[in-house]
């Protein structure tokens, strides 16, 4: 009789398991939900780290005349010194 009673668990055993891990789920996260209150911000609601810097780099610049420029001429070298200089003696 127990060899009948088991076949039938195990072949009803989908049926049986689905309902109960759901409700133990929705149980779960409803429990979770009470405990930590509201949930974080989602991506959409957030800035993104390029608009979190472009906001930086204006922020920055607010203060600053930007018409005061150096002139291409009064510049002595255009690239870094590290790049061109390297096998050149240093200049006086």
């Amino acid at each position: 009789m127990w060899s009948v009673v088991w076949a039938a668990v195990r072949s009803k055993a989908p049926y049986v398991t689905f309902p109960v891990a759901f409700v133990v789920g929705l149980v779960g996260s409803q429990l979770e939900w009470f405990l930590r209150g509201d949930p974080p911000p989602t991506a959409q609601e957030e800035k993104s780290i390029s608009e979190q810097r472009e906001d930086r780099k204006l922020q920055e610049i607010a203060g600053e005349d930007l018409t005061k420029v150096v002139s291409l001429k009064d510049k002595l070298e255009f690239a870094p010194r590290a790049v061109l200089n390297r096998n050149r003696p240093e200049k006086s």
